[in-house]
């Protein structure tokens, strides 16, 4: 029950409840975004939802535009210059996941969930890895309060599968208080792998990764 009707209906209302009041703290960010760097305040890109549809996650932007054009591409440097002023403190915050909410009430994501994929690292998938579609993706989950960006993506995947497996309210209410303790604690940030605009890693490192165990 809880996980076919009862968190979709919790996700609605905490989000809805959420942007209402947090509009004015977002639109003061959206402000600070444009007129510390050129381009628009939010960043959209495709990711991989539920049961493998693709959908538009929406993020303060924290990086200049084109990034993954630029540098390290998709992949993240230590005082990486393509990091905005203003975007290094989004990341240190997570503030930069505040639009998401509106990807939470509309229903492509959950409040807590495996991190979305992009389209091209979901295709290569293992059958089992795949199970991490199985249920909505969220802005916090599972393995974001076990290191984030401190442990490789094999081990981020296999608790996003125990997390798939195990989802429950009790669990959720517990993911979303230790989020809470990991952010401001600041725990799991490393300058190099701060967790990205465009995302860390390639298909065969995860590969490599899934088997090296």
């Amino acid at each position: 029950m809880y996980r076919r009707f009862i968190k979709r209906l919790l996700d609605m209302m905490l989000s809805f409840a959420a942007l209402v009041v947090l509009s004015p703290l977002m639109a003061v960010m959206a402000m600070c975004i444009r007129l510390t760097s050129d381009g628009p305040a939010l960043f959209l890109q495709e990711r991989t939802g539920l049961y493998g549809k693709p959908f538009r996650m929406i993020k303060f932007r924290s990086m200049v535009v084109g990034a993954e054009q630029m540098g390290a591409g998709y992949g993240m440097e230590k005082d990486d210059p393509r990091i905005t002023p203003v975007g290094w403190w989004l990341r240190a915050t997570s503030f930069d996941e505040l639009p998401q909410l509106w990807n939470i009430l509309i229903g492509d994501m959950s409040i807590v969930g495996p991190r979305p994929g992009l389209p091209y690292q979901a295709a290569n998938y293992t059958q089992e890895q795949a199970r991490r579609l199985d249920v909505r993706p969220g802005v916090t989950g599972w393995a974001q309060i076990h290191g984030r960006n401190e442990i490789p993506w094999s081990r981020r995947i296999r608790l996003d599968l125990w997390y798939v497996d195990n989802l429950s309210f009790a669990l959720d209410l517990s993911i979303v208080c230790r989020t809470v303790l990991v952010v401001l604690c600041r725990s799991g940030f490393r300058q190099d792998q701060l967790a990205s605009d465009v995302e860390d890693f390639s298909p065969e490192q995860l590969i490599e990764e899934d088997a090296k165990g």
